[in-house]
């Protein structure tokens, strides 16, 4: 039971046992807390949400500070409510006592725990209307904290005025009326111990402002129209069997707008200039780094504090809404990055958020990333695991994106994960896994899954961890796709290599077809790889200028040939020449220069070439649509191989030559006999390439001559560092 002590020091745990309406047979007495107030009158309200001044209930009297007592002839309707009149000697102030919604704000609670998504449904700052009266209901998780109260420019951020009650699981509720999208709130919150911690942003809050308040800030999900139906009822979407090239976007530094008083281009000016772009260029997806509230720009999103808000740094989330609707009305699919596996340490945000270590293992041998210096959920705790899960589904139910990268799934799986011996506590059979973590995104894609079968989840995972895209069912980790990083790094070393090298290094290009079907791949050239003294991907490339630029040409081309989905850092489809920097702007004015035109010419093509072309995506996870022609030539570092559709209608033919020699009247085998036509070659003039030809004409026939283990071949002339793309097509 609380009392008047614990009031003034704000430290009460059960306002409701004080403060509200006392039913006792006939008559109700009031308890109010206002504190600075001259005279409080109690009035009765009309169901019209108007007041009906000439109806008043009762006189309340001072007993103490701040504390205002009466009665009245209990109403017979059982809606009954009562607003408040309180004088000061600066004004009137009239408002709905919050305390006499002692169910409605315990209804936050109610099944809160039986599905994942009930948390962002049920618990954060709900706008909801109960007995006519609209406002707003308030639930945090806090169970170590001796007292909570929710703070305001509505309350002028006073932490006693508003008390909250505290639940037998550990959540502290309050529902006051009267409170709309767009107002501001936080948590103050005291320990166990009565300590007054930082006060808190909501772990639930919808959208947060940025430095310096850090506020929560109400908003109504259900405000924006969306316009993508059409999108989202598309039947029979096999993501296996179709093209998928994305472009991973920084979108503080995709571009900057043209007023430089005005610091990034916003939510809706990228859906107009970022996805006109992308349109033309032919990608099949959007993945923006992460998005979720983040406190530092030199984190890039990694380090966030508000997982289930989008950043407001572009905008309001219905903005970002906005965004994905605009995507989805142009056939654009939205992957939004996902950190599960850390959090920063910043006082508004979740790091001991009551005292105690709520979200992150307490033993900092499990509880603290040494590469990232933040924080590492716990995620054997059960109320860890439904706060990740919600958050997962709550992108696809509320933002209707398309997918989830989940970022360093290495490090949750890996208990010794950057550690060194004595640094790290083995799971309970003295291994390094974390049975915990392993679970966790088990589940996680078990639910997303099965709510959404149209979503993708893909998962960055650097290690061989065994089955990170088989099913759950299959003892696997449920994701959808996995990050071909063995891939990634094989072919960037083998590629940095002097052409004279590479005859040295060939099993680095084609090491990657020993594993390529263990795991449904994306082959990703991330921002990782361009950042942080990389260099560019066109500094990466050896020799001079021009055949810096056909090396790339030449490996954007082998990339494609690949099985695997494509993913590619904003910057590298026109060659930027720098390292990406988040500060700043792409270098958008290379296009005037032939090169970085050509480059990005040779992308748009590529992005063309594959969507349309059935044998390029359709086996991308199947070894029967895969079969090296010749892995072998490692003397003249040329390799083909063969690309086949799901019913053996269309096969591509696709040769690299990554030497700077052109190698005439060259010979390829190939299984089906017939014409083949020309569909890509890299070293095109188009391209900025030398133009050497490759064909006489369009298309070239095959011969009865046997070659490479095939009845039949052809003849080309390689071009310099190029790649080249034959199609043969049985209609």
């Amino acid at each position: 039971m609380a009392n008047y002590s614990e009031l003034t020091h704000g430290n009460c745990a059960q306002p409701f046992s004080l403060l509200g309406p006392k039913h006792v047979k006939t008559k109700t007495s009031v308890t109010l807390w206002i504190p600075d107030a001259k005279n409080v009158t109690l009035y009765s309200r009309k169901k019209n949400n108007r007041l009906k001044q000439e109806k008043k209930l009762a006189q309340l009297s001072l007993s103490s500070d701040g504390m205002f007592v009466g009665e009245f002839k209990t109403p017979k309707e059982d809606d009954f409510i009562y607003e408040v009149l309180a004088e000061y000697e600066s004004g009137e102030h009239r408002f709905v006592d919050p305390y006499q919604f002692q169910s409605e704000a315990y209804h936050a609670v109610h099944f809160v725990d039986h599905q994942p998504e009930n948390l962002y449904q049920q618990i954060g700052a709900q706008l909801i209307e109960t007995k006519g009266v609209t406002g707003v209901r308030f639930a945090v998780f806090a169970p170590d904290a001796s007292a909570v109260s929710l703070i305001g420019d509505f309350n002028i951020w006073n932490r006693s005025s508003h008390p909250m009650q505290k639940t037998e699981l550990g959540y502290w509720v309050l529902f006051v009326p009267g409170l709309k999208a767009g107002e501001q709130y936080k948590y103050a919150i005291k320990d166990a111990t009565g300590h007054q911690l930082s006060d808190k942003a909501d772990p639930l809050g919808f959208h947060h402002q940025q430095y310096p308040s850090h506020c929560s800030v109400i908003y109504d999900q259900d405000a924006y129209e969306w316009q993508d139906k059409s999108w989202l009822t598309r039947k029979n979407i096999n993501h296996y069997k179709t093209p998928m090239s994305i472009y991973e976007v920084h979108l503080g530094s995709w571009r900057k707008p043209g007023n430089t008083e005005q610091r990034y281009l916003s939510y809706r000016e990228l859906a107009k200039e970022l996805v006109d772009y992308v349109t033309d260029m032919g990608y099949t997806h959007i993945e923006v780094m992460p998005v979720s509230e983040f406190p530092f720009d030199g984190s890039w999103g990694y380090q966030p504090v508000g997982l289930f808000a989008p950043t407001s740094r572009f905008g309001d989330p219905d903005s970002f809404k906005f965004f994905v609707d605009t995507c989805h009305q142009n056939n654009i699919g939205v992957i939004v990055d996902w950190v599960p596996a850390h959090f920063p340490e910043d006082g508004h945000g979740l790091a001991r958020f009551d005292g105690s270590h709520l979200y992150e293992y307490a033993d900092p041998r499990k509880g603290w990333h040494p590469d990232w210096n933040s924080c590492i959920y716990d995620f054997g705790k059960q109320t860890v695991r439904q706060f990740l899960v919600a958050n997962a589904l709550f992108w696809f139910d509320k933002y209707h994106v398309d997918g989830i990268r989940v970022d360093a799934v290495a490090s949750m799986l890996y208990l010794d994960y950057s550690r060194n011996d004595g640094e790290w506590i083995p799971n309970v059979d003295g291994g390094n896994h974390n049975y915990e973590a392993i679970s966790l995104l088990q589940w996680m894609n078990t639910e997303v899954y099965a709510k959404y079968p149209w979503a993708v989840t893909i998962a960055e995972e650097s290690t061989s961890f065994a089955g990170v895209s088989k099913p759950v069912s299959s003892g696997g980790l449920g994701f959808g796709f996995k990050w071909n990083m063995g891939w990634m790094h094989d072919s960037l070393h083998y590629i940095a290599k002097d052409p004279a090298y590479r005859r040295f290094h060939h099993s680095e290009l084609t090491f990657s077809m020993v594993y390529a079907f263990d795991e449904n791949f994306v082959l990703p050239i991330s921002h990782d790889e361009v950042v942080h003294g990389k260099g560019s991907m066109l500094q990466k490339m050896p020799g001079d200028i021009w055949q810096q630029a056909a090396n790339l040409r030449a490996f954007y081309g082998f990339m494609f040939a690949h099985p695997g989905k494509k993913l590619q850092f904003m910057g590298n489809e026109f060659a930027q020449d720098r390292e990406w920097n988040h500060d700043i702007s792409l270098d958008w004015h290379l296009l005037e220069q032939a090169k970085h035109l050509g480059i990005s010419k040779l992308y748009k093509t590529l992005n063309e070439v594959y969507r349309t072309t059935s044998a390029l995506f359709e086996r991308d996870h199947d070894p029967a649509g895969f079969r090296w022609i010749d892995h072998n030539n490692a003397e003249q570092s040329v390799v083909s191989l063969l690309r086949r559709n799901a019913n053996d209608t269309e096969n591509v033919v696709a040769v690299a030559n990554f030497t700077p020699i052109p190698r005439d009247t060259f010979r390829i085998g190939v299984e089906q006999k017939g014409y083949y036509s020309l569909i890509l070659n890299t070293d095109d003039a188009e391209f900025g390439g030398s133009g050497y030809v490759a064909l006489t004409g369009a298309m070239v026939s095959s011969e009865n001559k046997p070659w490479n283990d095939c009845p039949y071949s052809v003849v080309v002339n390689l071009p310099p560092l190029s790649v080249l793309m034959l199609k043969w097509n049985k209609s």
